[in-house]
């Protein structure tokens, strides 16, 4: 039953193929309900195209869903517990940009757009705009204009704001002379929720901006609209409705709505936090620390890690961006990741399952594979035969290029599927491996390194493997909705519970549950093992680069 004295925050989690809610006492930092909802167009592979790296998201769906996992966690929480909370905490995938009209209003909601996937939310993994984000980066790399790739890593990426515009401008007439602004997921919805969504005044929360859209405040924002005329005249349009500051995470962006306050079964006028990436606030549920560094491992990774600004010597090449406030407030944010992890071992499930795929009678054959292969190959020894690149959905970090493909060599005929998805797992471990080692190499420290998402909490294969190779314990979190729980901690800042980020998590972020522990003896064999998967990944980039 819910307790009168009790304030809970409500955090919401908005992934690539679910989003949930999770209510939690800002005292103490128990979960108190917690309730999860599938996207029911994305379930159905709708307005997608795997073939063409297309992968987009309706509004629709993110609103429907908003109603179930609210309600269902307020139902769950007791009676009352609607009352107790005091503030919302939104985080979102991203880059997952929208064209919007002049009224703020998402195309895809528009009835001429409600099927027309140029007009819906852009996920994070589309690449459609490979070539437009080459385009961007021989802009930046010109001389003619200031180089705005200085502060994400040196390299634009296809997974990026302005490479999604451009691309879904050039290719649709109709979506682009509608389209006023582009406005991120993250960004969106609190705007929605709090009637502050006028493209040219709402929030525009600092890790998006910062981290996709090339914003600094050392060069006043946005990139200038000379720079983004010379792309395409309509950026230059976008960026005028684009306000010229950021808001961190921390700060609140409106109150409720009334509307959506009585449909979610909450109190008018609560707080609702500016909104930013599931895996900058995933990292925040973590309690994460100044050097350690925090991997979201799910669908793909985000290896984040915080620092003083005193700390950094420069600018960290090869990542997705260095910006002040992103993650935690106050501090320099920096972030990389892998554009797929759990889609590797995913493709390879789908891959050996073809022939049972759409067949009920085999669906439990189906979902039981990635279990037993896990079995299997954790009884092989590390770095066999066989090496594997996971490029599969291109590379992210270090130094992006999405044309990059995914590799699997030394193979034999006795090469058998565990070996193969030991090789799998191996070649994430080192993509990992990777991305430490460029932030070490610009001159940040790694003091420790903690895990978060679905993977961490769900093999241990993958998670000792990993540990193994970078030759680190890492730390697992408890909280299966880590998060949701740091949307939660900023919307408990938000609400003036807590002064700032770091108060809040000591009463509300995650323990950690388990720690794996490096072995010494695989050292050698995984040291050998990741130079063979340097070795393919350098032929794979001379043959993507002819």
């Amino acid at each position: 039953m819910a307790t009168a004295t009790r304030r809970l925050a409500l955090g919401l989690d908005y992934g690539s193929d679910s989003a949930r809610a999770v209510l939690v006492d800002v005292a103490t930092g128990a979960e108190v309900a917690q309730a999860v909802a599938n996207y029911p167009r994305w379930t159905k592979g709708l307005y997608c195209n795997p073939a063409k790296q297309q992968f987009r998201q309706h509004p629709q769906d993110y609103l429907d869903v908003l109603v179930a996992i609210i309600t269902g966690a307020l139902k769950k929480a007791g009676k009352g517990a609607g009352e107790q909370v005091i503030a919302i905490g939104i985080d979102t995938t991203g880059s997952t940009p929208i064209a919007v009209d002049r009224d703020g209003v998402a195309l895809a909601m528009k009835a001429e757009f409600a099927e027309d996937p140029d007009a819906m939310f852009v996920l994070w993994k589309d690449h459609t705009a490979i070539a437009e984000a080459e385009e961007i980066n021989a802009l930046c790399h010109g001389g003619k204009h200031k180089d705005y790739t200085a502060t994400c890593g040196g390299i634009y990426s296809s997974e990026w704001y302005w490479a999604k515009a451009l691309h879904v401008t050039r290719a649709n007439k109709k979506v682009a002379k509608a389209a006023v602004s582009w406005v991120e997921h993250c960004d969106w919805l609190p705007g929605v929720l709090t009637g502050n969504n006028l493209p040219a005044t709402m929030v525009r929360g600092r890790c998006s901006a910062g981290h996709k859209a090339m914003w600094a405040a050392e060069w006043g924002g946005l990139p200038d609209a000379t720079f983004l005329a010379a792309l395409d005249p309509r950026l230059a349009a976008t960026r005028a409705h684009y306000a010229a500051d950021t808001t961190t995470a921390d700060q609140a962006v409106g109150g409720l709505l009334s509307a959506w306050a009585k449909r979610l079964g909450l109190k008018a006028g609560i707080a609702v936090a500016s909104g930013a990436f599931d895996c900058h606030l995933g990292a925040v549920g973590a309690g994460a620390t100044p050097f350690v560094l925090t991997k979201v491992m799910g669908t793909s990774t985000c290896d984040m890690i915080v620092a003083p600004a005193a700390a950094i010597r420069g600018t960290v090449a090869g990542i997705c961006g260095q910006v002040d406030g992103s993650i935690v407030p106050g501090m320099i944010g920096l972030e990389a990741g892998q554009s797929a992890f759990g889609d590797v071992y995913a493709w390879y499930k789908r891959l050996l399952g073809w022939p049972l795929a759409g067949n009920p009678k085999l669906a439990a054959l189906l979902d039981g594979l990635l279990p037993a292969l896990e079995q299997a190959a954790a009884a092989l020894p590390p770095a066999g035969d066989v090496v594997a690149v996971d490029w599969f959905n291109g590379r992210r970090t270090p130094d992006a290029d999405q044309r990059l493909r995914g590799a699997i060599a030394g193979l034999h005929l006795g090469s058998d599927a565990p070996a193969v998805y030991r090789a799998l797992v191996e070649a994430t471990a080192y993509g990992s491996k990777a991305i430490m080692d460029r932030i070490i190499s610009e001159g940040v420290k790694v003091d420790g390194v903690i895990a978060i998402g679905g993977i961490a909490q769900k093999s241990p294969l993958v998670m000792q493997i990993c540990a193994d190779v970078l030759q680190r314990p890492i730390g697992v979190v408890a909280s299966d909705q880590c998060c949701a729980l740091g949307s939660a901690i900023v919307a408990a800042v938000a609400a003036k519970v807590y002064p700032n980020v770091a108060a809040a998590q000591k009463h509300m972020a995650s323990k950690i549950a388990t720690t794996y522990k490096p072995s010494k003896k695989t050292a050698a064999a995984f040291a050998a093992g990741y130079a063979r998967y340097q070795r393919l990944g350098a032929a794979l980039v001379a043959d993507a680069r002819g």
